[in-house]
């Protein structure tokens, strides 16, 4: 058992021992086994305390916080979206997250999410594609090549096992950034130089953009039967990526619909439009796709329950590697009620 002054030291995973802690492990096998840490946990999906995130929206971007629990671990993150920051030279997205033992409410791990959010949000979508897509569906369109797009390029070859990435954004600047990233991946990279050139052939398609605005990357006539989209980008009021006509001849499958009626791309659509939650369909409660010429749409928009399979993962990987700092955070008197006499001896 810990003692009381080692449960007042708190692991903490700086970027910098993120990225080591991924190389030692690779970056594969770290998307393969955080696709499994989540499934496992969508899985038992009723065991989770689950609200929408809590959102404080301004006119620039929005900051939130996600909190869930399954009863013996709380997590919760902090993540912002500031597209405007990308002029700036700042990451539209940064986060970090926080684990506790909820026996005692004292935090077990604090760690960077920025590359780990990254991380997990390439599992969940190779995740549900794994359940949704075309069987042996070999190309995908990328469609907005920006921060996320090499992780979801790696996730879908690493759990799905696709050959061929076709690259589009209205910035040529970042297919080029994202090709050159993606060069000794082991993927035939293809840039285009439209979103239909992108998804000519392709039978998963992937859309991530940042722009917090309704919009219409994919329109109605450019989705033929028999494909998987993966709407990664929309995820707050207000903004959307696909014309709703794709979405009604869709089945739509999404996280938590509390939260992706009000953030996905199913804000579009009648409050009762039906959708299927994706935890049933790994559970073998629901149907996924039933038919060849279906269109699956993965409506994505991020859970919490997703943060907490990533900072588990995280924190049963750390034992042994020294990739982790101890941070002075919890106030540890030697008499839990003298913490005043605590702070006069310090003096």
């Amino acid at each position: 058992m810990n003692s009381p002054s080692h449960l007042a030291l708190v692991p903490f995973v700086s970027v910098h021992n993120m990225m080591r802690l991924v190389h030692r492990i690779g970056v594969d096998r770290v998307l393969r086994d955080l696709a499994d840490a989540i499934e496992a946990d969508f899985r038992r999906w009723p065991s989770f305390d689950k609200t929408p995130r809590i959102a404080s929206h301004s006119a620039v971007g929005v900051i939130e916080l996600m909190p869930t629990s399954d009863g013996a671990l709380y997590g919760f993150k902090y993540v912002n979206g500031h597209p405007k920051n990308m002029k700036d030279g700042l990451q539209t997205v940064t986060a970090f997250g926080l684990l506790a033992d909820v026996a005692t409410g004292y935090p077990v791990l604090l760690s960077e999410m920025t590359i780990l959010t990254a991380l997990r949000t390439a599992a969940t979508s190779a995740m549900a594609a794994r359940a949704l897509a075309p069987k042996g569906a070999q190309v995908m369109a990328l469609i907005g090549n920006g921060a996320q797009a090499e992780f979801q390029a790696l996730g879908f070859k690493a759990i799905c096992g696709i050959t061929e990435v076709r690259l589009y954004d209205i910035d040529p600047v970042a297919t080029v950034k994202c090709a050159r990233n993606l060069a000794a991946s082991g993927l035939r990279v293809v840039p285009c130089k439209s979103a239909e050139e992108a998804i000519l052939g392709a039978q998963i398609i992937t859309t991530v953009t940042a722009d917090k605005q309704y919009a219409t990357i994919l329109t109605d006539n450019m989705v033929g039967a028999g494909v998987h989209i993966n709407a990664v980008g929309g995820d707050c009021p207000g903004k959307t990526e696909l014309h709703a006509d794709i979405l009604r001849r869709s089945q739509i499958f999404v996280e938590y619909p509390p939260q992706t009626r009000v953030e996905g791309e199913i804000q579009q659509l009648a409050p009762d439009h039906p959708v299927t939650e994706l935890w049933q369909v790994l559970a073998g409660t629901a149907p996924g796709r039933t038919d060849p010429r279906q269109i699956t749409l993965f409506d994505s928009v991020g859970f919490a329950i997703e943060d907490f399979s990533a900072l588990r993962y995280v924190h049963e990987q750390l034992d042994g590697t020294g990739l982790a700092q101890m941070l002075d955070m919890i106030a540890d008197p030697d008499d839990p009620r003298d913490l005043y006499g605590m702070l006069l001896r310090a003096a």
